[in-house]
């Protein structure tokens, strides 16, 4: 049996114990990065392959005369043509819970960081602001205190539920929004609720027909002035211009983002400029722990044992 791991450069896989996923198959080729040209050489004799990121549409899976497993080291499926591999009696595995712990943990830092304006004090200071101020301290950026704050989550799946843990343990309030798909569920509340009245927002839902471009000006306008924005889950949620307006008109107290909509956004994404106040961007890390890039690695080896097993 022959695995290809189309793009490792995205698991840092140096910093792992890889030694169960070389020995769960007889020979391994991996590539740090997979180019779409690339693509249909590579997995051309592979019987199982592994991909983040790099896709495999029809054509790649169609002409790809060995496969017999496709492995993706990640929870989404959307770099996959899932109807083409169904054809062809492909099993697509991919990987769900890894980021319980690294994900909140992110968010939770993002919404410490903008309610403190952490990131505007350290870069005063730096700047020699702090040591040019008349008094011992400086003031110039509002203070949120979060504690009888009110969190609201949108997505209550485990990502979501371990963001409200650490809300409470900070002493929020939390609100839940009705899920999308219209089931009605106890203790939920209608989405205009929560806007109006939650003081943070954080997103943990799928990117979907129904949430995309959700954070859209009607979302914004009816979210509670000074409000703050958090986004871990995925960049398509949210209208980027209009997120942007929002920030610089002031209607919005803050937007933490872990992820943009093209990644790696393009130099003149609209909210890279530089005029956008009490907004942090990083650079879809929030899932990068190394403990849970090894859960992450650890079960795309499971579905790789698992698979073989079920067909030896």
């Amino acid at each position: 049996m022959r695995g290809v791991f189309l793009d490792t450069m995205t698991m840092k896989l140096e910093e792992l114990d890889t030694s169960a996923l070389e020995s769960s198959l007889e020979q391994w080729d991996f590539f740090p990065t997979t180019a779409p040209a690339q693509v249909a050489e590579r997995i051309a004799a592979a019987d199982v392959v592994i991909t983040n990121k790099v896709v495999l549409d029809r054509a790649l899976i169609e002409g790809a005369g060995n496969l017999k497993l496709i492995c993706i080291c990640a929870t989404g499926t959307n770099n996959i043509d899932l109807d083409a591999a169904r054809e062809r009696n492909i099993p697509v595995r991919n990987v769900q819970g890894y980021a319980g712990a690294s994900v909140p943990q992110h968010t939770l830092a993002l919404i410490l960081a903008l309610a403190t304006r952490l990131h505007e004090y350290d870069r005063d200071v730096k700047a020699g602001r702090w040591s040019q101020s008349p008094i011992f301290c400086m003031l110039d950026y509002p203070v949120m205190e979060l504690a009888g704050k009110t969190l609201g989550i949108i997505g209550y799946g485990n990502l979501g539920r371990r963001t409200a843990e650490l809300g409470k343990a900070l002493g929020m309030n939390l609100l839940v929004a009705e899920s999308f798909t219209g089931e009605k569920r106890q203790g939920r509340v209608p989405l205009k609720q929560l806007l109006a009245e939650a003081d943070v927002v954080s997103l943990h839902c799928p990117l979907t027909e129904e949430t995309d471009q959700l954070v859209n000006r009607d979302f914004l306008v009816a979210m509670k002035p000074g409000a703050l924005l958090i986004n871990t889950a995925r960049g398509g949620l949210v209208d980027e211009p209009a997120l942007a307006a929002a920030l610089r008109s002031g209607a919005l107290g803050g937007a933490g983002l872990d992820v943009l909509s093209a990644e790696p956004p393009p130099a003149n994404h609209p909210l890279l400029a530089d005029d956008i106040p009490n907004l942090i961007i990083t650079p879809h890390t929030a899932w990068i722990s190394r403990e849970s890039r090894q859960r992450l690695l650890n079960g795309v080896i499971d579905n790789i044992r698992q698979w073989r097993s079920a067909n030896d």
